[in-house]
């Protein structure tokens, strides 16, 4: 019988259960994995830093749907790539992070870059184990590519030790596993699903949230049905954005501080009442709010605000049970009322409010007048990156996502430096797709070296830097003798130089009226591309009613 080494039984294996792209940095002990893994057909796509392979990793396991996987050297290699197991933990993204590790055989020796790498991972994720025996691998990874599927989704680990990855067993020892199929799509108790249109109903100032559990769950077809029928106002997520259309007359993404805090009932689809959503609490919340929650994990159903009617389910069956249901009852909010005159009301407020600094000039200059010419250039189905505190936080109000999964950004865990590992994962899962991504100048630095990657792979991701100088904003020019701030960066930094000294092409846009022509010899250039825009320190978001973590 032929023999089989650990490293093409592991590719093997990961190909079979969907696992179509790696993301990584090889050395010891795992070259000759990354190329046994090219040969069973798995894109591999090689990064400067293992914190971004292990973003673009959990990035591209929510864009395609399975876990995919990021390939690191042992110890620090593993340890460097913990920062995308907590992302994608938090997120609730799936991924399989495959770590090289010393020989078992010299265990607790002190060998080459030796580390307890199964302990350390596990608090970051939802399986963690160590591969102990070659004709195993296929056991371990079905069980990984499970763990990391099924139920709420997220990171797994799987340790690789050097003597597992060179040995042999013959091909009728080994321990054959099926290929994980599509998690079950559980339903809601019936009861629930009546009691919930039943409060929704009642409700006298009812508002639906999008949550990004949502479009992980593909549920937007049902969403938009649901939606159509209810005429429900409603407000995505931030990633939630796209489920259902940002432009869609129902949505009240312009009203947000004011929908969260006079809504009587608020209806949680696949969204948590974590700090994105302010806890649900006063004052960002009515305090006497009522709560319907669709989750799939039953644990966080009542999480800091109880909730009247749980929905225990996957995101797209139990909408769809909802839609059902609607099938008995006529009923829809009616388009003439109070709440939605209140909504409208404030959403033309907020927009009056930012239109002077849209329509702003000056050099240099500010975040709305860039986003300005950024949104009248963006493609229907770019798929959005944005990054930064300002940069981010602006561009979810500015720029409209109207399909699911096309927009990524600093999540749950609020982790900056995730924007280009994600542009990364992006532009090579989704080739005919515009991929654009745009960050503040601080974000940028974390991760700037996968330029290098973009240039050497050709990948065509349009980069837009927002560079005021700093963190949050910086101060320009210092007086003489002044210390240097905490969270200054060099303003008017040339980071396109960067860029275009690795092959891509860069610009460097000063004046605002000289924008849209960049952007769009940006979009027509068949390579990457990163345009510089030099903000004025001082520009920032039109005046907030609450802190941004008001509880």
């Amino acid at each position: 019988m032929a023999e089989v080494n650990g490293a093409q039984l592991m590719a093997r294996s990961l190909k079979q259960q969907g696992v179509d792209y790696i993301f990584g940095i090889v050395g010891f002990p795992v070259q000759g994995f990354a190329a046994e893994a090219q040969r069973a057909g798995i894109t591999y796509v090689g990064m400067r830093n293992e914190q971004a392979a292990s973003y673009a990793a959990h990035a591209a396991g929510y864009l395609t749907g399975r876990p995919q996987g990021c390939l690191t050297v042992s110890g620090p290699g593993v340890i460097h790539a913990f920062a995308g197991l907590a992302n994608a933990k938090q997120n609730c993204w799936p991924m399989i992070l495959i770590g090289g590790a010393s020989p078992v055989y010299q265990n607790g020796m002190g060998g080459f870059q030796e580390e307890r790498q199964v302990e350390l991972a596990a608090p970051y994720c939802k399986y963690a184990h160590a591969i102990e025996h070659v004709h195993r691998i296929p056991y371990y990874v079905n069980q990984a590519v499970r763990h990391s599927l099924y139920g709420r989704p997220g990171p797994v680990y799987l340790d690789f030790p050097d003597d597992i990855i060179r040995a042999e067993c013959n091909e009728d020892e080994v321990i054959e596993a099926a290929a994980v199929p599509e998690p079950p799509r559980t339903q809601a108790e019936p009861d629930a699903v009546e009691a919930a249109l039943s409060a929704l109903e009642s409700a006298e100032r009812p508002l639906v949230v999008v949550g990004k559990g949502m479009a992980w769950s593909r549920a937007e077809d049902e969403i938009r049905e649901f939606i159509e029928r209810t005429q429900l106002p409603f407000l995505n997520s931030p990633m939630g954005k796209g489920t259902m259309p940002d432009d869609d007359p129902l949505s009240v993404g312009a009203a947000r501080s004011t929908a969260l805090r006079e809504a009587d009932l608020v209806f949680l689809m696949g969204a948590r009442l974590n700090w994105i959503m302010h806890y649900g609490l006063p004052p960002r919340f009515n305090k006497d709010v009522r709560i319907i929650q669709l989750d799939i994990e039953p644990e966080e159903i009542g999480a800091n605000v109880p909730a009247e009617v749980a929905l225990v389910g996957d995101g797209k069956a139990v909408v769809g049970q909802l839609n059902r249901a609607l099938d008995n009852r006529q009923w829809f909010y009616p388009s003439e009322t109070p709440w939605r005159a209140v909504l409208q009301e404030k959403a033309q407020a907020n927009m009056e409010a930012v239109q002077p600094m849209i329509d702003d000039d000056s050099v240099p200059t500010n975040y709305y007048r860039a986003f300005k010419d950024i949104v009248d250039w963006l493609p229907h189905d770019a798929i959005i990156i944005g990054e930064g505190a300002n940069t981010m936080d602006i561009g979810r109000t500015q720029m409209p996502n109207r399909l699911a999964r096309h927009r990524l950004d600093a999540g749950t865990y609020g982790t900056m430096g995730v924007g280009l590992g994600f542009a990364v994962a992006a532009a090579v899962t989704n080739p005919d797709k515009p991929i654009v991504s745009v960050q503040g100048d601080s974000a940028f630095g974390f991760t700037g070296m996968e330029l290098e990657t973009m240039v050497r792979y050709n990948l065509p991701v349009k980069m837009i830097v927002l560079n005021n100088g700093g963190i949050g904003g910086g101060v320009h020019p210092l007086k003489e003798g002044q210390t240097l701030p905490p969270g200054n960066l060099t303003y008017g930094a040339r980071y396109e130089g960067m860029l275009e000294a690795l092959g891509g092409k860069g610009f460097y846009v000063e004046d605002p009226k000289d924008l849209r022509a960049a952007l769009d010899e940006a979009m027509a250039y068949n390579g990457p591309t990163l345009i510089n825009v030099p903000l004025n320190p001082r520009a920032g978001r039109k005046p907030q009613q609450f802190g941004w973590l008001t509880t």
